[in-house]
């Protein structure tokens, strides 16, 4: 007979293996890929991780320009607000058209076994409905970094159409627009201007 301790501690370690196993399921968004690219002539698109980390990074700046008081929930935001496409997949503008989808359900049944689902669907509505300023940050942060894709795209001779000015239309801060601007005006290897060395070598005028 199972005794109530039993219970407890089958509890605590099937707990563990479930975690294990929804951090496992998070890693694969390490190979799910971005597929609207592959439109642009991209073969070897971005991952839905790569995205993710990225777009954080993006947010913190946003948040930190708007003035908001808490940053890392932002953080937080743009780190989850795509983990149900390790069961979804990602889905591009035009498969949108003529796929149903219900990614609320993929996030809510993939934490269904966890006292932390609340605070991650809360984190992933917020984004998804746009409903709060930290949701409207992450969710401008999503968008803006797929414009830094399209502007490394462009450096290299891809034909990107009226992606930029498409993807202006649906942000909503103004620190995203400002990013969006400066953006468009700067190549994606400017940052790396005067950092390079080369030794030993002599400069001829």
């Amino acid at each position: 007979m199972i005794t109530f301790l039993n219970m407890i501690l089958y509890s605590f370690v099937m707990s563990e293996k479930d975690l294990v196993n929804l951090i496992f399921e998070w890693g694969h968004l390490r190979k799910i890929k971005h597929e609207g690219f592959r439109y642009l002539g991209v073969s070897d698109p971005e991952s839905v991780a790569e995205h993710n980390i990225h777009a954080a990074q993006i947010a913190y700046v946003i948040a930190k320009m708007e003035k908001y008081d808490n940053p890392l929930e932002v953080i937080g935001i743009s780190v989850f607000h795509e983990i149900g496409e390790s069961r979804i997949g990602d889905l591009h503008r035009i498969a949108d058209r003529y796929v149903t989808k219900d990614e609320k359900k993929a996030v809510s049944d993939q934490l269904s076994n966890f006292d932390f689902k609340d605070e991650i669907m809360k984190l992933w509505e917020q984004s998804e409905n746009r409903s709060t300023k930290a949701g409207d940050i992450a969710k401008d942060a999503d968008l803006l970094q797929t414009c830094f894709v399209i502007r490394e795209l462009q450096e290299h001779g891809h034909k990107t159409g009226d992606w930029l000015s498409n993807t202006r239309k649906y942000l909503k801060t103004d620190s995203a627009k400002s990013l969006l601007d400066a953006l468009e005006k700067t190549s994606p290897l400017d940052w790396m201007k005067n950092l390079k060395t080369f030794k030993n070598l002599k400069k001829f005028d």
